[in-house]
């Protein structure tokens, strides 16, 4: 298994996996004026773009292109997985590169789920906060989710200088100055005494 940026070469291929995917698992969940507009978006032009900026990627089994996944700036685009494919762990293994390379830069991950992709989504800890709707045509309207992660833990910082004394009848004070370096960077002094 090889997963790597996809090269201009790698574009007929590339469209083919996601059209086929579309095309083959869609029907399932969405009417056919959804289906279309999938197609439409997911063009060939627009994986050209995506692929010349360096924003797609492709996993490789014995050398044949089975799935693809996407991404620009902290917002995941374009993770198809053929269907022959499917519950493998392959499209989780493309989001976890995904969120990896995103998480250098950003700490959250945002996508805008369809149907057949979202229990998946929030298997991997995505959490929906906002429901949205775009009309498609004929009348048709399509929901999606808007989903995010938060992809590092926050996690508070800090220094503290400690002075033990032990006291008259054997007890230790603990006399510290501290400091926190993350956060509200407040700082403060505390007695402790054992008991």
């Amino acid at each position: 298994m090889i997963y790597e940026l996809a090269k201009k070469d790698d574009l007929q291929t590339v469209y083919k996996v996601v059209q086929h995917t579309i095309k083959t698992t869609y029907p399932k969940y969405y009417p056919a004026e959804v289906v279309d507009f999938f197609c439409e978006h997911h063009s060939k032009d627009a994986i050209a773009k995506d692929i010349e900026n360096g924003y797609v990627s492709v996993l490789k089994i014995e050398e044949n292109i089975v799935a693809t996944g996407c991404f620009v700036d902290n917002h995941i685009t374009r993770v198809y997985v053929l269907p022959e494919y499917q519950k493998k762990g392959y499209g989780t293994f493309i989001m976890k590169n995904i969120e990896a390379s995103i998480s250098e830069k950003y700490d959250k991950a945002y996508l805008d789920a369809s149907l057949p992709a979202a229990a998946l989504y929030e298997k991997l800890g995505f959490s929906t906060i906002k429901h949205e709707r775009y009309p498609v045509g004929n009348g048709v309207i399509l929901a999606y989710e808007v989903m995010e992660k938060e992809l590092h833990k926050k996690v508070k910082t800090g220094k503290c200088h400690s002075v033990p004394n032990v006291m008259e009848n054997g007890k230790i004070e603990l006399s510290e100055q501290w400091e926190w370096t993350s956060g509200d960077y407040s700082k403060g002094e505390s007695l402790l005494v054992e008991v």
